[in-house]
């Protein structure tokens, strides 16, 4: 059998084909993956567990013999607050320190029934919230990976993995890979299961994706949904017609981000794609403020534990958050900002995207380039937290660089239900923005 092809030679689909026809052997690939990482953790610092040598040898000749699944003993990187029970779940945190849970997310289940092989723990910030980790960017030096699924991201980017779970919550899934220069994959709220994901907000909390294209986003969520990743009504014959926008309320674009969305815009066009500039409607304004609200006051409660018993074990940026959540978010307020979050959707799945004669939204994956280190943050989720309590589908398309060559990611955002939909745009753009790599 042939020994397992460098990262940039290889597809999860075409992998899968040759674990399938017995050219590639599943155990080698595991091996080859464990020894890439060896080789650029202690640089790259994207992994707080990894699964022994001899278990995911095992594990994945295992799914290669039964033919199981259609990931057929392909490695996975899984953020560190899903759980799982062959290797610790801290949570990004030291109050969680060596915890083994005593079983496996739904996720971690799905991954596994569809022959993947959870190879290691990718780091997350601490409870997923904005407290940086350790990891580095691959792609853009001395500048954070973002947060709040940093190994995830970085794991992809480095060709350490080709496939790694991260979840959402306001940015934390498009905002890294926008970082990173990855395919960031956010499915409509719901269509991944969080059950056994440790829960920040319960009404925004989403699994996603990170690749290095746009087709191995689409394998692996219909791999771990079990569904065809489609919408309801039958797919369009027509190119996707994207909607520019280019005026937000919560403040102006970036000088960097102006010229990319401009950018990718007139490549759209000069391919002979519908391009529209589309304002957002009034109710953009109050739902995005309706998510910090409902993110506040859940994640008050989901770490009543950790604030009320265990406060100098968090750090004081989480600590201070939720002190300042519990104080100015009452019932009230969130109730409120629950039905504002209700009609938004309820509006968008009215008006739609159709009314502005566009398919898909084309916005920023991120505000700029990526912090520097030295500035301590992981960035901000304001291009990503009205799309999260919307619940739509977005995917994060890397290929266009700053003014200080680092990676800006560019988001494609769909209807809600729409993935399929949202993803056909994604390769429409990925297509122009990136060289073929295959």
């Amino acid at each position: 059998m042939d020994t397992a092809p460098h990262p940039a030679d290889r597809s999860p689909p075409g992998t899968v084909a040759r674990l399938a026809a017995g050219t590639l052997d599943a155990a080698t690939l595991a091996d080859d993956t464990l020894a890439r990482i060896d080789a650029h953790e202690a640089a790259l610092g994207a992994f707080a567990a990894l699964l022994p040598r001899d278990a995911a040898r095992r594990e994945a000749a295992t799914a290669q013999r039964e033919h199981r699944g259609p990931l057929h003993g392909l490695p996975v990187g899984v953020k560190d607050i899903v759980d799982t029970a062959a290797l610790p779940t801290a949570y990004g945190s030291p109050l969680y320190t060596g915890h083994r849970p005593r079983s496996d997310a739904a996720l971690v289940g799905a991954i596994h029934r569809a022959g993947g092989v959870v190879i290691g723990k990718t780091t997350s910030t601490e409870f997923a919230y904005l407290h940086p980790t350790a990891t580095r960017n691959p792609n853009a030096p001395g500048r954070t990976p973002g947060g709040s699924s940093a190994g995830s991201a970085a794991a992809v980017a480095a060709g350490l993995l080709e496939l790694a779970i991260g979840t959402q919550t306001g940015g934390s899934v498009i905002r890294p890979a926008s970082y990173c220069g990855v395919v960031g994959c956010k499915p409509s709220f719901g269509w991944l299961p969080t059950a056994g994901v440790r829960c920040f907000s319960w009404s925004l909390d989403t699994v996603g994706l990170f690749t290095r294209t746009v087709a191995d986003a689409a394998f692996f969520a219909q791999a771990l949904a079990g569904r065809r990743f489609a919408a309801t009504r039958p797919a369009p014959t027509a190119a996707p017609r994207f909607g520019l926008v280019t005026d937000y309320p919560w403040g102006p674009l970036s000088p960097a981000m102006a010229t990319a969305l401009q950018e990718a815009a007139a490549r759209l066009r000069t391919a002979g794609h519908t391009v529209r500039e589309v304002r957002l409607p009034a109710w953009a304004a109050p739902a995005f403020e309706a998510q910090a609200t409902v993110q506040g006051w859940e994640a008050v409660r989901s770490l009543h534990t950790e604030l009320t018993q265990h406060a100098d074990a968090l750090s004081p940026l989480l600590r201070d958050y939720l002190r300042e959540a519990s104080r100015t978010i009452g019932d009230a307020d969130y109730d409120a900002a629950q039905r504002t979050a209700a009609a938004a959707r309820a509006a968008l799945a009215d008006d739609g995207l159709a009314a502005h004669g566009v398919d898909v939204l084309l916005t920023p994956g991120a505000p700029d380039e990526a912090p520097l280190l030295s500035e301590h943050s992981t960035g901000a989720a304001s291009y990503n937290r009205l799309w999260t309590l919307l619940g739509a589908p977005c995917v994060s398309v890397p290929g266009l660089r700053g003014p200080h060559g680092a990676p800006l990611g560019l988001q494609v955002t769909g209807a809600r239900g729409a993935d399929a939909e949202c993803l056909r745009a994604a390769a429409v753009l990925e297509a122009l923005l990136l060289p073929p790599q295959r």
